[in-house]
């Protein structure tokens, strides 16, 4: 029988200062949906889903390179939803400062992964933090203005294991990669 690691996914953490100026800043915006506990806040660069234990493994292998990009200042710009603003399902912080170097991690965290043999990711990767999910879709458009400034240093990568339960997901860590200072 082959042992699974669980759902996996790969990320940057927020600090506890900045989820507890994002908790303020946000705490009388009436966000609509299922807001995603502040415990769970992170900036996702790669999901994997469900993962084996020996392609987890591979893929760990293939993050010792994360060691070799610097630290970098990452800012939460303006709010916005997916699909569309108009129509969200999916409500989220934008990022306006740390963008290419987000990228960056995620086309390393991207290469890791199909080095151990999972599949490529097909959408394009595009930087933010999920705040709420909608259902049924409504329109946030007059949340667009607010922009947040909320900044600090990322300086790890983390991957967590996804923990589905009745109140909703926990993220357990499951390891850390420092970047370089």
């Amino acid at each position: 029988m082959v042992a699974t690691v669980g759902r996996v996914f790969a990320a940057v953490p927020l600090p506890p200062e900045v989820r507890l100026a994002l908790e303020e800043a946000l705490a009388d915006l009436q966000i609509p949906g299922k807001v995603v506990p502040p415990e769970n806040w992170h900036l996702t660069l790669r999901f994997l889903g469900s993962v084996e234990e020996v392609p987890y493994e591979r893929f760990l292998a293939g993050l010792a390179e994360l060691d070799e990009i610097p630290t970098f200042p990452v800012r939460l710009g303006r709010l916005g939803g997916f699909p569309r603003n108009g129509r969200a399902s999916v409500v989220w912080a934008g990022v306006e400062e740390g963008t290419e170097e987000l990228i960056e991690l995620n086309a390393v965290v991207e290469e890791a992964a199909q080095a151990a043999g999972l599949d490529p990711e097909e959408r394009p990767y595009r930087p933010h933090l999920t705040l709420a999910r909608v259902r049924p879709p409504r329109d946030i458009t007059h949340l667009t203005s607010v922009e947040l400034g909320l900044g600090w240093v990322a300086d790890r990568v983390m991957v967590y294991r996804s923990l589905l339960g009745r109140g909703g997901a926990r993220y357990e860590p499951l390891e850390s990669f420092t970047l370089l200072r």
